[in-house]
């Protein structure tokens, strides 16, 4: 697999070496070993499964404490635009993002380590995507920014999502406290 370090420390891009020929195509979605010599050295202890519609922001989400969470994501049907945002206090990126496009046909995967919010676009009429987390979900603990926060910046490249009654309710970026930030 091809891993390719983003402008923000700790985020990865990594693209899996796909086996193709006439049948169709093999692919190691997970291994171990390879994502620990590659720094990713942490234990999964649960996976999720989302579908979307098209024009469907899912965002910016992280979860704090204990509960922090990195994430493995993946697009398996359809096409996404993939972020995460640095909510690490003193880090030199603190508020910046990084965001690639993520397809059931380029087979790209997004590491999102703890530290970080993430969020996605649907840009295909349906998408699913999955991904693993290094701790299990805790409603009491996510904490989150508003989409198009104007101190981030993110080119999302649409002006009404579909959003969740929750996602259209979370904070500026400034606004939360600083003891919700890593």
């Amino acid at each position: 697999m091809q891993v390719t370090p983003t402008e923000l420390d700790g985020v990865l891009l990594i693209e899996p070496k796909v086996f193709g020929d006439h049948r169709g195509f093999f692919l190691e979605t997970y291994r171990e070993d390879r994502y620990h010599e590659n720094g990713i050295e942490v234990t999964f202890v649960q996976d999720n499964h989302s579908s979307s519609i098209k024009g469907t922001l899912r965002g910016l989400h992280a979860q704090k404490g204990e509960q922090a969470q990195g994430k493995l994501v993946r697009c398996i049907e359809g096409s996404i635009f993939d972020v995460a945002v640095d909510l690490r206090n003193g880090s030199p990126t603190f508020g910046k993002w990084v965001g690639y496009e993520l397809t059931s046909t380029n087979f790209r995967q997004l590491w999102v380590p703890v530290g970080f919010l993430h969020g996605f676009l649907t840009l295909s009429d349906k998408a699913q995507v999955e991904y693993k987390c290094t701790t299990y979900y805790s409603p009491e603990n996510e904490i989150g920014v508003v989409w198009n926060d104007p101190d981030i910046g993110i080119d999302w490249g649409i002006e009404t999502p579909i959003l969740s009654p929750k996602d259209e309710k979370l904070p500026l970026l400034k606004d939360v406290p600083d003891e919700d930030k890593f």
